[in-house]
Formats: structure tokens, C-alpha cells, sequence
């Protein structure tokens, strides 16, 4: 399982979380860091994004020798990056998962403008694109990825409302919708990258796309009440206490 993102210092998100959420549900973690950052629970201080060369070659060399089941695609870090991604992942053949990172959990810009204007292509090559709320909204609404028959999973963790309802979309097929009653934490740093990372597993394990948001669900909330309490912030989910 290949993951295609930045690193979190603090842990709680990106390829860290990845890592996590892969080998808590049974998978073999390889990543390609495509930046690095200085954060925490409160935000992120610093983003060095890595060559478009450097990402490439990490791809290639995991995908040459160990091989790939699947992928998750996160934080870009650059247009470079984006395109040289989309160049590899046309090549291999296997479920994409692409998380439209834009904005962190505590509000820092993760993805510029040149940037988002490449995601068009990713969603392209993606079996499923998560957006959350906002990013749904930005990257042009519901009738965008319909009139482009883009499979995508609405997600309404950041939504107003009592109830978290998750929607998935595909082409030609009648709409998928998950409710759950909102769990009341602070503890949400690293949702998105943790969804994203348990469907892409699931799909590699061979399940469904229905059967691996559902359950990639369900490894979310689990983990959400099993956050430690850790920061002054959006703290980090339990991911280790997932079983």
C-alpha cells in the first residue's frame, strides 16, 4: 500500500497517519513524502515541499521492487509534484484513493492555487475522490464531479448538523448514504488522511468500494473514541487501539 503524502511532525495526520491506519488494517505501508512540515495540534509553521523529482523516484522504487496494491494520494505540495504524480499512478493500474488536501484541521492552506488547478487530473485516475465540505464546495459542488462522472465520497464530518452523513457517488449507480450521530471531540486532526488511507487499504485487500467506505467508516469513528487526549488543539486519534 502506497502512500503519496506530506509528513506531519506531530503525528497526527499525513503519511504518519497513514502509516497507521495501513498496518493497524493489515497492510504494508511504503510512502512517497512529498512534503515535509512543521506542525501540531494548534497548526502548521512551516511547509518545505519536496523536488517533483525526489516524489517520483520514491514512487518508482517502491513500485519496481515490492510492488503496489493500491494508493492514496494526500498533500501535493506543488503543481510539479501533482503532475509527476498523475504521470506514475496512469502507469500502474491499481485503486487510487485521492484526498483533495486544501486545508489542515486547524485551518492552515496545505494546497495553493496552482496546485488545486491539477487535481482535475488525479480525480481523473482515482477510483474514489473524498472531498470534505469545503473542499466539495471549492472544487465546484456536487454537479462538477457528476457532470465529469467522478466516483466521489461526500463527506460530512465538517458540516453543520447533529448527524454525520456521508455520501458516495458513482456513475450510473444509485447514491450510497451513511448517518451517524457526531461524535463530540476535538480530537479530529488527521480524519481525512485516515479515511482516505483505510478505504485505499480495503480496496488493495480486494473488498468492494461500498464494502471499503463502510468500513473505512467505521475505523474512523473507532479511532475518534479512542483518542488519548493529546494537545492544546485538534488532537490525534487512537489508531492504535483499533483492533
Amino acid at each position: 500500500m502506497l502512500s503519496i503524502a506530506g509528513s506531519d511532525s506531530s503525528g497526527g495526520a499525513g503519511i504518519q497517519a497513514d502509516i497507521k491506519t495501513i498496518t493497524m488494517l493489515g497492510g504494508f505501508a511504503m510512502t512517497a513524502i512529498t512534503a515535509i512540515t512543521a506542525q501540531n495540534t494548534r497548526g502548521v509553521t512551516a511547509v518545505t515541499a519536496l523536488s517533483a523529482d525526489m516524489v517520483g523516484a520514491q514512487i518508482d522504487a517502491c513500485a519496481s521492487d515490492i510492488g503496489v496494491d493500491a494508493v492514496k494520494i494526500g498533500m501535493l505540495g506543488s503543481p510539479q509534484i501533482a503532475g509527476v504524480v498523475a504521470d506514475r499512478l496512469e502507469k500502474l493500474g491499481v485503486p487510487v484513493v485521492f484526498d483533495p488536501v486544501m486545508i489542515s484541521t486547524a485551518g492552515s492552506v496545505l494546497a495553493d492555487e496552482a496546485t488545486v488547478q491539477q487535481f482535475g487530473r488525479l480525480m481523473a485516475i482515482a477510483c474514489l475522490t473524498t472531498p470534505n465540505f469545503d473542499e466539495l464546495a471549492a472544487l465546484g459542488g456536487d454537479e462538477a464531479f457528476v457532470g465529469r462522472g467522478i466516483p466521489y465520497l461526500a463527506k460530512g464530518g465538517d458540516a453543520p448538523g447533529e448527524m454525520v452523513v456521508d455520501r458516495l457517488i458513482v456513475d450510473g449507480r444509485d447514491p450510497v448514504v451513511w448517518t451517524g450521530s457526531r461524535i463530540d471531540t476535538r480530537h479530529t486532526h488527521g480524519t481525512g488522511c485516515t479515511l482516505s488511507s483505510a478505504i485505499a487499504t480495503l480496496l488493495g485487500k480486494g473488498a468492494t468500494l461500498e464494502e471499503a467506505v463502510r468500513d473505512g467508516r467505521e475505523f474512523v469513528r473507532a479511532a475518534l473514541l479512542a483518542a488519548p487526549g493529546f494537545g492544546a488543539g485538534h488532537g490525534p486519534m487512537g489508531h492504535q487501539a483499533v483492533r
